[in-house]
């Protein structure tokens, strides 16, 4: 992995910069139509950089070679303000529904990582709805040794099993999914790496939905 990392960020790296160069018209001037074409290789390219983003956190994660932050973050403040700049699903009538409850749920871990993951979570959700409807993101605390602080993401008639879950060994989390790159596979990692699990769906159903637990702070 790491091989493979170092290997595709040079080459990507010269192409993304040769492209935003001509986009500047450092060579020329150009075309609307020559620009539209450019700005569509370009968004590759960015697609591809981030791929390879991913690679690196990936293998570091599998090594244990990442260092992941620990501080007190409120997992459900967290959750709502991430959503409130969701905007996938709209143009197809998907809304997301985020329920928190009124005081704060504190675990400890990387906020900015721990951001990444939840982003995911509501993304795939949100991504994999074929029509129009709601996607709910419940944030909770189950009670149990030791007590959890839930996530649980994804249609309203999944919340139940998938919270359930949280207190037991939880299914396996779908996370090779088409169109998400590795995303998943991080998140899951930098989860486990904070004490958690993240999982989907029980069942045949794993795409309704999907959540994560963290150990709560007390």
């Amino acid at each position: 992995m790491s091989l493979a990392v170092h290997e595709l960020r040079t080459p990507v790296t010269v192409v993304c910069g040769y492209i935003r160069m001509v986009l500047k018209e450092h060579g020329g001037p150009l075309t609307d139509k020559q620009k539209k074409m450019l700005q569509e290789a370009e968004r590759s390219c960015e697609r591809i950089s981030a791929l390879v983003a991913e690679m690196s956190d990936l293998g570091k994660l599998e090594s244990r070679e990442l260092a992941v932050a620990r501080m007190d973050v409120d997992l459900c403040g967290l959750v709502a303000e991430l959503a409130s700049d969701m905007h996938e699903g709209e143009d197809r009538g998907v809304r997301l529904d985020v329920r928190v409850p009124h005081r704060p749920v504190t675990v400890t871990g990387d906020r900015a990582r721990l951001s990444a993951a939840i982003k995911t979570l509501l993304h795939a959700a949100l991504r994999e709805r074929g029509e129009p409807g709601v996607i709910v993101a419940e944030c909770s605390v189950v009670d149990g040794a030791p007590s959890w602080a839930v996530l649980a993401v994804g249609e309203e008639q999944a919340l139940p099993s998938l919270v359930a879950a949280a207190l037991g060994s939880p299914p396996p989390l779908d996370e090779w999914r088409g169109g998400l790159g590795l995303a998943l596979p991080v998140a899951r990692r930098v989860v486990e790496a904070l004490g958690g699990s993240l999982w989907s769906a029980p069942g045949d159903r794993p795409r309704a939905g999907s959540a994560l637990r963290l150990p709560l702070r007390t």
